[in-house]
């Protein structure tokens, strides 16, 4: 949760019940800040933390108003000084304070020196190793946020032991970080290069969302290699009872889909799919298996699988009539659901068929004059 979400949650919460909307007085927007500096000596405090967790939660968060003010922002020897102080956060067990704790160090630490950052890695370090949950995936989240490439080689193998674990709440947390650490910069991306194993390791977890983040990292980590993206969904895209091997996540499956469909196109495009007006089914073995996956998946008992995988033949570049036929059958089937988003969904792609291919969906005029 960010900054900005915190703040406009806690003014929504001061309108009257009146319809007009009659706006309260908002209970910091007259915060001053010598007064809310002077109240953040508790945090050096250490009886006054254990005791008090409740009152260090509310100078925290007007610390964090004063901070999206800009005529009142901490800078300099300020924030500092703050940062220093909320390290000493740690010595509390509150949970609540606990996560307040590391929402404000993410926000706070672009204000501060990247020497005074270190001090507070010992203490993420050590949340990492804990036996909360809660405090793992956390501090796996801020860490993330606020390491260089030489102290991510540090905690290297904490992260790749956190991608790995029985709770999903850290493993997911895990991969998630990962994923934001190989966006940042070349070197980092290197050293998650590394986690592949493990990341591999995570798609057999039997929870959904570890799943899902689990093969997200995978396709950032090979998305540049085109054989590994193909070994890929040769790897977990092989039909079984209409979806993906081994992947329980419809989530993670409709990302396979959307890589397929990103594999198809870029074959087409790079002049490896084959003369025009040849079937799918008839181009280069990975076009092949490609379209033999994502027709699976058309029979799939989650709608939206079938949906995402009718929608990616749909806009398939070049797609002929035939290969178009099993999709037009899906979406027409999907045309009679009682869920209103998948009947207009299912008319949106439909539509945009009907501009190049308006004979293969003249099979759903009925349909459409019903609706």
């Amino acid at each position: 949760m960010a900054m900005d979400e915190i703040t406009k949650g806690v003014s929504e919460l001061f309108y009257d019940d009146d319809p007009k909307g009659v706006e309260r007085a908002h209970p910091y927007s007259n915060l001053e800040k010598a007064k809310v500096l002077q109240d953040a000596r508790i945090f050096h405090d250490d009886h006054q933390v254990r005791e008090d967790p409740q009152k260090c939660c509310v100078v925290l968060v007007q610390l964090l108003a004063l901070m999206q003010n800009t005529n009142q922002a901490l800078h300099g020897e300020e924030a500092t000084e703050i940062f220093f102080g909320v390290t000493k956060l740690f010595v509390s067990h509150d949970l609540f304070l606990r996560r307040m704790t590391y929402l404000f160090i993410k926000e706070i630490y672009e204000r501060c020196e990247s020497s005074d950052v270190i001090i507070v890695t010992s203490c993420l370090t050590k949340d990492m190793t804990c036996d909360v949950d809660l405090y793992r995936a956390n501090s796996l989240r801020v860490l993330c946020r606020i390491i260089d490439a030489s102290m991510l080689s540090a905690v290297e193998r904490y992260f790749k032991a956190a991608i790995v674990d029985n709770s999903s709440l850290v493993s997911s947390s895990a991969l998630v970080s990962a994923s934001h650490l190989y966006t940042f910069s070349p070197e980092f991306a290197s050293i998650v290069k590394r986690w592949i194993g493990e990341t591999q390791e995570a798609l057999k977890s039997r929870d959904a969302m570890v799943q899902f983040h689990a093969i997200c990292l995978l396709y950032q980590i090979k998305s540049h290699d085109r054989l590994g993206i193909s070994k890929l969904i040769q790897q977990f895209g092989t039909p079984e009872g209409g979806g993906g091997r081994g992947l329980k996540s419809p989530l993670a499956v409709c990302c396979l889909i959307r890589y397929t469909a990103k594999l198809l196109h870029d074959e087409v495009r790079q002049g490896r799919g084959g003369d025009a007006g040849v079937s799918y089914k008839d181009g280069s073995s990975i076009m092949r298996g490609g379209f033999v996956f994502l027709e699976s998946c058309l029979k799939h008992r989650d709608e939206m699988i079938g949906y995402e995988a009718a929608r990616a033949i749909c806009h398939l570049p070049r797609v002929e009539a035939q290969d178009l036929h099993p999709a037009i059958a899906a979406l027409q089937l999907f045309m009679s659901s009682p869920k209103p988003t998948l009947r207009y969904a299912s008319i949106r792609t439909i539509a945009a068929v009907a501009n190049h291919h308006p004979r293969s969906v003249s099979v759903c005029n009925q349909d459409l004059e019903a609706l």
